[in-house]
C-alpha cells in the first residue's frame, strides 16, 4: 500500500487503512505498508491511501535486485503492462527512470507488450529508504473528492473541515479491523469484517455543523445522521446534504448533544468536531460539560467514536466509558493543532 500525506501522517494513514480497507497493516519504509488482506472496492474511499497492489516481492532498494526479484517471480497474467516506478519522498538513491526501462524488459522477454496509455496490468515499483516493494496495481484513491472545498457547499460558515481530513475521520471511526478468509487471487485475499464496514453503517454527528463529515460519510456508502443544537446548523446541514447526497438515505434533526433523541446503540459510529474553546459557553454548556456529555451520550448510542478537537480530551474519553485506541496531533496551521482520538466503547 502507497500511503499518502507527509511523513508525520504515516501512523495516521495506516490505521485509516486497517479500520476500513484493510487488516494487519504494517508500514515497512517511508510512505508505504504492507497488509494480510485487503477490500479492493474499499480501497479508492480512503483519504490517505495514494493505491494498493497485489505483492510481488520486497527487496533492497537496487534496481538490479528489483529486476532479479521479478524474473524469479511467478507471473499468472498476459496482455500489455506499463511499469511505474516512483521513489518515495526521494528518500531512495536510485534511477526511476532505469527501473522503469529494466523491468519493462524483463516484462517483454516474458511475452507482454508495453501500453503506457492503457495497459492490461501496471506494475508498481516503490523505491524507499533501503527497500523496494513491486507489486501489480489493484486499486486507487478516488482523487476527485479532494477537488472540493467547503466553499463550494450551498451552506458554508468558516472554520469547515477539509474534505480529505473528514473523510479520514469518517473512515477511523466507522470501519473497524478486518479478518482475513479466503484466498481471492494470486497474492490476494478476501476480507470480511468482524463488524459493519461503511456500506452496513450508520455513522452519527452529533455536532454536524455544515455537514462535512456526513457528507463524506454518505459518499463512502454510510447512512448519515446528524444532530445539532443550532437550527441554523441543523437547516445548513440539510441543504448540504441533499445536495452531494441526493439518492442517498440520511436524517438531520436539531438536539443537544449531551442529550441525542437517539435510542440506544442507534448507530453504529459517531464522528465529531468538538467546538474549539474560544467561547466560555458553547450552546448553553461549558465547553469541558459540553464534550462530557456528547461523550457519554456518544457511548450510549454507538460502540465507536473519532473525536477530534483543539485538545486532548482523553481523560474525557476515558471517564464517559470509552479506551482511547489511538490519538494523533495533526497541524492545521501554525495556531491549530487538531487532536484526533479513535474510541472504542469498554
Amino acid at each position: 500500500m502507497e500511503l499518502g500525506g507527509e511523513a508525520a501522517d504515516e501512523a495516521f494513514a495506516a490505521l485509516e487503512a486497517e479500520r476500513a480497507a484493510a487488516s494487519a497493516v504494517t508500514r515497512v519504509a517511508p510512505g508505504l505498508a504492507t497488509a494480510r488482506g485487503i477490500h479492493a472496492d474499499r480501497v479508492p474511499t480512503l483519504a490517505y491511501t495514494r493505491r494498493a497492489a497485489e505483492l510481488v516481492g520486497r527487496t533492497d532498494a537496487a534496481v538490479s535486485s528489483a529486476v532479479a526479484t521479478l524474473s524469479a517471480a511467478s507471473i499468472d497474467r498476459t496482455g500489455s503492462v506499463a511499469v511505474r516506478a516512483r521513489n518515495v519522498r526521494s528518500t531512495a538513491d536510485v534511477s526511476t527512470a532505469a527501473a522503469e526501462r529494466e523491468l519493462g524488459s524483463v516484462l517483454v522477454d516474458r511475452g507482454f507488450s508495453v501500453d503506457l496509455d492503457d495497459p492490461d496490468h501496471e506494475l508498481r515499483a516503490c523505491f524507499a529508504d533501503d527497500t523496494c516493494l513491486l507489486g501489480w496495481t489493484v486499486a486507487e484513491r478516488d482523487t476527485s473528492f479532494g477537488s472540493r472545498a467547503p466553499t463550494d457547499r450551498p451552506f458554508f460558515q468558516p472554520g469547515s473541515m477539509a474534505p480529505r481530513d473528514a473523510r479520514a475521520y469518517v473512515n477511523l471511526a466507522a470501519g473497524p479491523a478486518l479478518t482475513t478468509t479466503t484466498a481471492a487471487g494470486p497474492g490476494l485475499r478476501n476480507t470480511t469484517a468482524a463488524g459493519p464496514i461503511p456500506p452496513d453503517t450508520t455513522v452519527l454527528d452529533p455536532m454536524c455543523g455544515t455537514g462535512g463529515l456526513l457528507i463524506e460519510a454518505g459518499l463512502v456508502g454510510a447512512r448519515a445522521v446528524g444532530s445539532d443544537a443550532q437550527w441554523k446548523m441543523a437547516r445548513g446541514t440539510t441543504e448540504n446534504l441533499a445536495y452531494y447526497l441526493p439518492e442517498t438515505r440520511w436524517d438531520v434533526v436539531r438536539g443537544d448533544a449531551t442529550d441525542l433523541p437517539f435510542t440506544d446503540d442507534a448507530a453504529d459510529a459517531v464522528v465529531f468536531d468538538a467546538p474549539y474553546g474560544r467561547q466560555s459557553k458553547i450552546a448553553g454548556h461549558e465547553l469541558a460539560d459540553l464534550v462530557g456529555g456528547a461523550l457519554a451520550e456518544a457511548a450510549r448510542v454507538a460502540p465507536s467514536c473519532v473525536l477530534v478537537g483543539d485538545r486532548d480530551w482523553s481523560t474525557a474519553a476515558s471517564d464517559a466509558g470509552w479506551t482511547v485506541e489511538a490519538r494523533f496531533e495533526r497541524r492545521v496551521h501554525g495556531s491549530l493543532v487538531r487532536h484526533v482520538h479513535v474510541l472504542v466503547r469498554e
